[in-house]
């Protein structure tokens, strides 16, 4: 129609109805126009305080998601061969009948048998919930294999994290570094900032191996090689220290820097913070101060503690010759000038340090020169020299100073706000290797150091964070009476004790999450669990209950053969080795071919749902905010929305929590009734807004029976603005802390000290050493006293080879005579046959597996390829468009090879979850998808293996279990036919 004859008035609809997206992370507000009762028009929610209107395409398609022909219309039990798609269909009773029976008899025998893992968008404050009723310790949400290594790193550390939990200052930043980020999550909220960037002339570096998306806006790119991001961070702490261009007042007032480290090689308390009698830090102070002098200068009207001489080294201040006079005094005390280098000793004679000492011991050596990493990173020395010059610039010769009157937590006033302008964001780049955590860690100690952590122009907390570092609740592993988990199967492990464990310090989990093998698994190990179970390591489970989690394919690592241990059986007695697989989904994905029983879901526009501050919560940094979906349309399907199945499924499970003192359903009008109704405490439920019975309250209140009316009344979503004094320093602000209590986010309102020395780390180290009563299993020792160093250092993300000792030049601490603990051998023996990192890409218009069968969204890229720099190609004699092989110890895959000069040289990658496999999502034989895209996945192996073969250790980080999905090493083979089209897969000797 020519554009003169549009008319651009017409309704769109009949009814208007608001709502939360569901096509990515963002949960950005939404509109759906509606005609007839069907979906005509979906636009942003101008008043939602998430988007503001902003819409971006993969929201605007979600009505092609809503009314996708993949979607599942029945409950379907296999009656053919798993994997084969051959069910029938069954009715919602026989199907509940069947699961409850199942669930019903591992409850009797031993929940554990249990397997309850979910994908994206889990709901996970009610699944997390459900399984711990259930009483299985062998729960895990996504977050394992995307982004724990950035969550646990962050929350351990300063009790926050980037992305969700937390977001740069977009109003007041003047330098924003961008670490590993892609465009598919928080994708609205991230693109109006660097909108807000962009127009104030502040600079923008990403430093990722491909440039796309906002690294193709960003004032500088620098290609850097996978897995050295932490590497990179480092050598920018060195540079900082040795031109003294450090934040030292922040570090003493807001971390734990200042605090004395005990030196005592061999004992049960070497590495531990010092602490008096009654448990309270301490740390050395002068004596010759003048009165009234504080530690806080800049706020505070005292004086800089201890300077950093530019010429410093570890080795010029050890005999105390320049040290003035000290006392060993309470390192929270407000009235001293704390002293961060130096050799003190302790009233019972003990040798101790500061921690900052020990943190410029270990980056002001040379290994982490510039010069040094320069090859290793792929970036060049004279660039890291001056990115470290100009983040001092910005921080230090450009602050900001507001005029905005608060009160810290120590009750003192302060005139203004003071505030480092450098923000830094990260994501999954540098989350997905095996050296994540450490990484992660790194970026954070970058930022304390700059005094850039939530003060303005910085990284930002988003509420309900800051929280303590770590937060208080540990993983639930024993079972009380009723048969429920003491606490949630996921959490957070503090000490050795903490973790879940045999009595032999063998794992008790499926996944070994929690496990001297990755003990702070704070999400769990989604990726490993087909493989262990299959395997009946460390034993075998009778139920794998999977809610969108598309294992069959994007989701599993070793794509193949996990699809192969999937229908393995029992050579003694013929059955599955997983003798049940009940999966959940509202599409016909992959795993649907490999379930037994399938329980359909709604799409995001039939239902109810909650984005809880209990879970992933959507506020920003300048106040709390959750959601709720409502159902804008009927399902024309016989399906039923997850949540009210689960809750069902526990009702005729008679699980506590979910049954009343008669045995009656608690919550019989399903998840909406729930999401009102259930307290985790008295007057702390799902929701914070219009609590009480009148609806009067936010945060805390009885329930009220028209809270989700008043939602809906306000466009599906609560905001409560953070008070003008809160806005920064939340984790020290009396203003902000008092508020934050107010709502339940915090039980007190007792400063929060972010953890520069993490001596959570070295109590695992000590276990290791032989110290403690809770110790690692011999074989795990070396493992642990390697990888749980209290101060983060950087480590190849691939293990050398058997007999080879540690690699050295990074400051590995007390460890550095310690051999490798991980002697395996990666199949090829290392980067001499597989020379090119590969890794993956989220396109900014698909978010994970789900949106490639979206009609829409696939017009925009129906396959992919395999992008290399032009060199890169040349070197292999690649031409633009030939079809190549790409071999890695697996196995290799047929692909079509594209050059692009935004990608690192010692780089490959490609955009993820865009191939299908043939007869899934409802797409046709000859669809580009099925025909030409691919996987990396088959190519990367969820295990690390012995030179037999045999899995020692998940391919994950040896702290948290991320799965180390960027750590795949590949070579580039040339085909003899490199113009005739087709993508094959050979692995193993068999070729698919």
């Amino acid at each position: 129609m020519p554009h003169a004859h549009l008319n651009l008035h017409e309704p769109t609809g009949d009814a208007v109805e608001t709502t939360t997206c569901y096509m990515c992370a963002c949960r950005c507000g939404i509109r759906v126009h509606l005609k007839d009762g069907r979906v005509r028009y979906i636009d942003g929610n101008p008043r939602h305080p998430v988007n503001r209107g902003v819409i971006c395409a993969k929201g605007s398609a979600g009505i092609m998601q809503h009314y996708s022909p993949a979607r599942l219309s029945k409950p379907l039990l296999r009656v053919g061969a798993r994997g084969a798609r051959e069910f029938r269909e069954i009715e919602w009773d026989e199907a509940l009948a069947l699961a409850t029976k199942w669930l019903g008899d591992i409850r009797a025998r031993n929940p554990d048998e249990l397997a309850f893992f979910t994908g994206r968008d889990q709901s996970q404050a009610l699944t997390g919930w459900w399984a711990q009723q259930f009483g299985t310790i062998n729960y895990a949400a996504h977050g394992g294999f995307c982004s724990v290594n950035m969550a646990a790193a962050g929350m351990y550390t300063f009790g926050g994290s980037f992305w969700e939990f937390g977001e740069p200052d977009w109003e007041l930043t003047k330098y924003l570094m961008l670490w590993g980020v892609a465009e598919d999550h928080d994708s609205n909220p991230i693109k109006l900032g660097l909108g807000k960037l962009k127009a104030r002339g502040a600079k923008i570096v990403a430093i990722n191996p491909v440039r796309t998306g906002y690294g193709a806006i960003a004032d500088e790119w620098v290609p850097i090689n996978p897995g050295t991001d932490g590497l990179l961070a480092g050598a920018l702490i060195h540079e900082l220290l040795h031109a003294d261009r450090i934040d030292l007042d922040y570090l003493v007032r807001y971390t734990n820097a200042h605090h004395l480290v005990i030196r005592a090689p061999g004992a049960a308390d070497d590495g531990m913070i010092a602490r008096d009698a009654e448990g309270r830090a301490l740390c050395a102070a002068r004596t010759n101060r003048r009165p009234g002098e504080s530690r806080h200068p800049a706020s505070a009207g005292g004086t800089r503690g201890e300077e950093l001489d530019p010429g410093f080294r570890p080795e010029d201040d050890h005999g105390g010759a320049r040290r003035p006079g000290y006392l060993v005094v309470d390192a929270a005390r407000i009235d001293i000038s704390p002293l961060v280098i130096g050799e003190y000793a302790l009233a019972d004679g003990r040798i101790a340090v500061p921690a900052f000492q020990l943190f410029a011991e270990r980056y002001m050596a040379d290994g982490y020169a510039p010069d040094a990493v320069a090859t290793t990173c792929g970036v060049d020395a004279s660039t890291i020299r001056r990115l470290a010059r100009e983040l001092a610039e910005v921080a230090f010769e450009r602050a900001i100073r507001l005029p905005q009157r608060w009160t810290d937590a120590w009750g003192r006033e302060h005139e203004e706000m003071i505030g480092r302008p450098v923000a830094m964001h990260a994501m999954r780049g540098i989350s997905a290797h095996a050296n994540g955590f450490h990484t992660c860690r790194a970026l954070h100690l970058l930022q304390m150091i700059l005094g850039a952590i939530d003060t303005p122009g910085s990284f930002r907390y988003q509420p309900p964070y800051p929280k303590p570092a770590p937060p208080p609740n540990r993983p639930g592993k024993a079972r009380k009476d009723n048969g429920a988990l003491d606490a949630g199967p996921l959490g957070y492990v503090h000490t050795p004790d903490d973790l879940v464990v045999d009595a032999h310090g063998e794992p008790r989990r499926i996944d070994k999450a929690f496990s001297w093998q990755h003990p702070f698994a704070a999400h769990g190990m989604l990726q490993n669990v087909i493989a262990n179970a299959c395997a009946g390591d460390p034993y075998r489970i009778d139920t794998l209950f999977l809610f969108m989690a598309n294992m069959g394919w994007n989701s599993a690592m070793n794509t193949s053969a996990t699809r192969a241990m999937l229908c393995e059986r029992d050579p003694a007695s013929g059955e599955y080795r997983i003798p049940h697989v009940i999966y959940a989904d509202a599409y016909d994905s992959e795993t649907v071919a490999f379930a037994d029983l399938v329980l359909p879901d709604t799409t995001y526009l039939e239902r109810h749902d909650c984005i809880s501050l209990l879970d992933r919560p959507i506020s920003d940094a300048d106040g709390a905010s959750d959601a709720i979906r409502q159902p804008v349309v009927r399902p024309d399907r016989d399906v039923r929305p997850f949540q009210d199945v689960l809750l069902d499924l526990g009702a005729r499970l008679g699980l506590p929590g979910l049954v009343d003192e008669t045995g009656a359903p608690k919550y019989p009008r399903g998840y909406a009734q729930y999401m009102v109704e259930h307290e985790r405490a008295p007057g702390v439920g799902l929701l914070a807004g219009w609590r009480g019975t009148d609806g009067a309250h936010d945060g805390v209140g009885a329930p009220n029976p028209g809270q989700l009316a008043r939602y809906i009344e306000h466009g599906c979503h609560w905001h409560r603005a953070v008070p003008d004094a809160g806005r920064y320093y939340k984790m020290a602000n009396r203003d902000y802390l008092e508020w934050a209590k107010s709502l339940a986010f915090v039980g007190s309102t007792q400063p929060i000290v972010l953890q520069f020395y993490a001596e959570t780390l070295q109590r695992f180290r000590l276990a290791a050493r032989g110290h403690g009563a809770m110790q690692p299993p011999d074989h795990e020792r070396a493992r642990v006293e390697r990888y749980f160093d209290p101060l983060p250092f950087h480590y190849s993300s691939l293990p050398p080879l058997a007999g080879e000792a540690a690699e050295g030049g990074w400051g590995e601490g007390p460890s550095q005579a310690c051999p490798h603990p991980d002697p395996l051998p990666q199949p090829g023996e290392g980067d001499l046959h597989y020379p090119l990192a590969a890794i993956t890409q989220r396109p900014m218009f698909m978010y994970h597996a789900w949106g490639s069968q979206n009609r829409w969204l696939r017009q925009i890229a129906t396959r992919n390829y395999l992008y290399m720099n032009p060199r890169t190609a040349a070197e292999h004699g690649v031409a633009d468009g030939d079809w190549v092989w790409l071999a890695a110890p697996r196995g290799r895959i047929r692909v079509q090879a594209r050059t692009h000069a935004g990608t690192a040289p010692g780089t490959v990658w490609t955009w993820n979850a865009i191939g299908k496999h043939k007869g899934a999502w409802k797409l046709a034989a000859d669809a580009p998808e099925n025909v030409d895209g691919f996987l990396l996945n088959h190519l990367i192996d969820e295990s690390l293996r012995d030179r037999g073969g045999r899995a020692r250790y998940a391919n994950a980080d040896p702290v948290t279990g991320q799965a180390a999905w960027f750590d795949l090493r590949v070579r580039i083979e040339r085909d003899p036919e490199p113009r005739r089209h087709g993508h094959r897969i050979e692995l193993a000797g068999s070729a698919a």
